[in-house]
């Protein structure tokens, strides 16, 4: 009876064709371990002296198979792409209030210069056209008269009753005329300025001091027709005046001047 022919070896050619980390037969060893290429002396059918087939010129097998595998390029692990940089998000603008003021214009100075000669006109027109009421104050009318002279305006004279002075009064009857009485009178301007001529209040009382009748009379009732009632009394100026007036009654004892 004849043993059964053990299956035939797999020469290590085989083994080195195989690409590293590529799946083999489950039955072949892998490439990493090592295999026995001695004949095993107790397997039947083998003799211990005679090689096991392809177990001769191992060596010029390997260099012949060794030339034919390709050689594997190691692998370079490829740059990842460089991730887009993340978009900032937009910088609100800062609240006005929390801004810097920016630096105020500076305003020219021809400005500043018409801006100034406005001010003085509109002072001088207010001047020119309230000149009655600053002309009857003291204090303004030097400055106001100062201005007229140079504007060649018109002043109205000064008035102040309390400055006249009565100098010297007289009134008695018409001898010509009965109930008329004769009235005569002088005085003098005593203000800084000139005045025009003023109104005359005549009273006259009976013995018991009450007042029986009283006539106010202006410039041109007591100047008369030659007289200029238009024209004024410089300061220190006097004058005498004289007119007639009628009698309210035959008991006229006494009499007042009083300057309007």
């Amino acid at each position: 009876m004849t043993e059964p022919t053990p299956p035939p070896r797999r020469p290590l050619a085989t083994f080195l064709r195989a690409t590293p980390g590529t799946a083999t037969d489950p039955e072949m060893p892998a490439a990493s371990e090592s295999v026995d290429t001695t004949p095993d002396a107790d397997a039947p059918g083998m003799d211990a002296q005679t090689p096991a087939a392809g177990s001769a010129d191992i060596p010029a097998a390997d260099t012949e198979t060794s030339a034919d595998v390709p050689e594997v390029e190691p692998a370079v692990a490829e740059p990842e792409p460089a991730a887009p940089p993340a978009s900032e998000p937009p910088v609100a603008a800062a609240p006005s209030f929390t801004r810097a003021p920016l630096p105020a214009p500076r305003t020219p100075r021809w400005q500043w210069g018409v801006v100034s000669g406005l001010v003085v006109l509109l002072v001088l027109q207010i001047m020119v056209a309230d000149r009655a009421n600053l002309a009857a104050d003291a204090g303004s009318r030097p400055w106001v008269a100062g201005l007229c002279s140079v504007l060649r305006c018109s002043l109205p004279a000064w008035h102040e009753p309390s400055a006249f002075s009565m100098i010297s009064r007289d009134v008695r009857p018409v001898p010509t005329q009965p109930g008329a009485l004769q009235v005569q009178a002088s005085f003098r301007n005593d203000a800084r300025w000139a005045q025009a001529w003023p109104q005359l209040r005549l009273s006259l009382s009976d013995a018991d001091g009450r007042v029986i009748g009283t006539g106010v009379f202006a410039p041109q009732d007591y100047l008369g027709p030659n007289g200029d009632a238009h024209s004024v009394l410089e300061p220190g100026q006097s004058a005498q005046i004289a007119f007639r007036v009628r009698e309210p009654a035959a008991s006229t004892v006494a009499f007042t001047f009083e300057f309007l």
